[in-house]
């Protein structure tokens, strides 16, 4: 059934694959579909030169199509890859790294290498050596949730 539709519609079965991959990245994008779809496409192109004669075979439209598909994903993703720009904001939603080497007052004392500080307008477990309440400290290092402190000299 699917070998009889696809000799009947020739050359254009390509056409009408291409544009099925590009409208299922259009309904889940991801980058990844177009190049395959386009892939399809140019091989269509071919196939409507090269339809008629005797070495085109369906094997040989599969191959291509394959490689094609391969070597145009590998071009895409290389070709967007190379277009990332500097921030102009680097730290921005990477709040840990932005807190560090600021300092703050100890708002609960560092008691067996655990305390608080505020920070803005956040709550901030610390880890450090064990200092009074109102010392000065400066954010050292950050791990996952909690800052690592050390006292300002």
């Amino acid at each position: 059934m699917l070998i009889n539709l696809v000799g009947w519609l020739g050359p254009w079965s390509w056409w009408i694959l291409g544009l099925a991959l590009l409208a299922a990245e259009m309904a889940a994008p991801g980058v990844f579909l177009i190049w395959i779809g386009l892939a399809a496409m140019v091989l269509g192109a071919a196939s409507l030169a090269l339809w008629s004669t005797a070495w085109w075979s369906w094997q040989l439209q599969l191959v291509l199509f394959a490689v094609l598909s391969l070597v145009l994903t590998f071009a895409g993703r290389s070709f967007f890859a190379r277009g990332h720009t500097q921030s102009d904001q680097p730290l921005l939603n990477r709040r840990g790294d932005s807190l560090v080497g600021r300092t703050s007052t100890l708002v609960e004392p560092i008691r067996e290498g655990r305390g608080r500080i505020r920070l803005d307008d956040t709550w901030w477990s610390v880890t450090g050596p064990d200092l009074p309440a109102g010392m000065r400290v400066r954010v050292a290092d950050w791990t996952g949730s909690e800052l690592i402190v050390e006292p300002v000299a």
